[in-house]
């Protein structure tokens, strides 16, 4: 049996330029790989040495690496990682599951009708967005693959209260609410990335799971995962954020992707052994 290793993307292995977080001079700094371009400029990368460590794991016979992210679709598909494709991808927080790089249909349509059974519309929870955002602060308004919305804002001129009170207002709707860089989510609560790996273990029979995020959103993900891991940068970091199986790690930015996926490639189990078996995990 294969281990699954579910890996949120941004601000976990691949990082913005204004989230390297580098505190090292330029000519000691890390060679840095591209693996996303947007509009003709590069937006997102991996240092190199990452880079290497996730190819190895993809390309690992024991794991079944699975991109695990609340990017859209349309998002998600922009991003080059080393290695080879991904057979299974888990796109907007876990509302699409692609196989082989297509929709999953019958996972979404049940996605659908948990949170129409639970939740309250999206263009409610938009429409209360709209209507307390200040313009001082808002930059832009917009929803995802029509299963949550996000605004971007001004981190410096956001009110701390207005998140407090917009996450009271949506927590007896049946939403949660997440702040990571400059991107504020309202996320239906059964919208979750461990729902979707839960149904990858059950097609794949996966004997373990390894997994690792920064985020609000990825907590569900950490704590049904056998073994995780988080960043010492991010919503969970600055919330000191843990659990018994999740190991907190001290790096910050980009080089927090090497340590990260080490940790992934030392929980494996040794060739020819069983999960659970014997071996260091880094971290």
């Amino acid at each position: 049996m294969r281990t699954l290793v579910a890996s949120d993307l941004d601000r976990t292995l691949v990082y913005s330029a204004a989230a390297l977080e580098l505190d090292v001079p330029d000519a000691r700094a890390p060679r840095l790989l591209c693996v996303e371009v947007y509009q003709g400029r590069p937006l997102s990368y991996l240092t190199e040495a990452a880079a290497a460590l996730l190819a190895e794991l993809a390309a690992h016979p024991g794991a079944l690496f699975v991109p695990t992210t609340t990017r859209t679709r349309e998002q998600y598909r922009r991003v080059r990682l080393p290695g080879p494709p991904p057979r299974y991808a888990i796109c907007a927080n876990g509302g699409h599951l692609l196989v082989d790089g297509e929709t999953d249909h019958d996972w979404h349509a049940a996605v659908r009708r948990a949170l129409a059974a639970d939740c309250a519309p999206l263009e409610e929870v938009r429409a209360h967005l709209r209507r307390g955002a200040d313009p001082a602060w808002l930059l832009k308004e917009r929803e995802a693959e029509s299963l949550f919305a996000y605004l971007v804002v001004d981190r410096s001129l956001l009110p701390e209260t207005w998140m407090k009170e917009l996450a009271a207002w949506a927590a007896p709707r049946g939403w949660t609410v997440s702040l990571q860089g400059r991107k504020l989510y309202a996320v239906p609560r059964p919208l979750t990335k461990s729902a979707a790996v839960a149904e990858l273990v059950r097609r794949t029979g996966a004997g373990q799971v390894l997994a690792a995020g920064d985020s609000l959103l990825d907590a569900d993900l950490l704590l049904a995962a056998d073994r995780a891991w988080r960043p010492g940068h991010g919503e969970l970091a600055a919330g000191g954020w843990t659990a018994p199986h999740v190991t907190p790690l001290a790096s910050r930015g980009v080089r927090s992707g090497e340590e990260i996926l080490g940790a992934f490639l030392g929980g494996l189990p040794p060739a020819g052994g069983t999960v659970g078996g014997p071996g260091p995990v880094p971290g």
